[in-house]
């Protein structure tokens, strides 16, 4: 099973909210899902990013390949970069 770490939108029309979390591959954008990791807001400035960092290091490790959005946004809180550092040893 092909485990992504991705955004699954909720809130109202035109006004959007996202969990990032766990899922099958092949399940739909808004469908089932494994865990939920975090959350983020674009509408509020500037925009508020709340992740679980012990959750997503831990899908990281087991192999979920986040997509481009998720990736950005852990860049932003930093977590790739302990994800690189312990996959490198340091």
């Amino acid at each position: 099973m092909a485990v992504k770490l991705r955004l699954k939108r909720m809130g109202a029309k035109k006004r959007p909210f996202y969990r990032i979390v766990a899922s099958d591959s092949r399940s739909p954008r808004d469908g089932r899902f494994i865990e939920t990791v975090g959350t983020y807001n674009p509408i509020i400035e500037p925009a508020e990013i709340k992740i679980d960092e012990e959750k997503a290091l831990k899908w990281l490790k087991d192999g979920a390949t986040p997509t481009d959005t998720v990736r950005n946004l852990f860049s932003k809180t930093g977590i790739m970069k302990k994800f690189h550092d312990e996959k490198r040893g340091k």
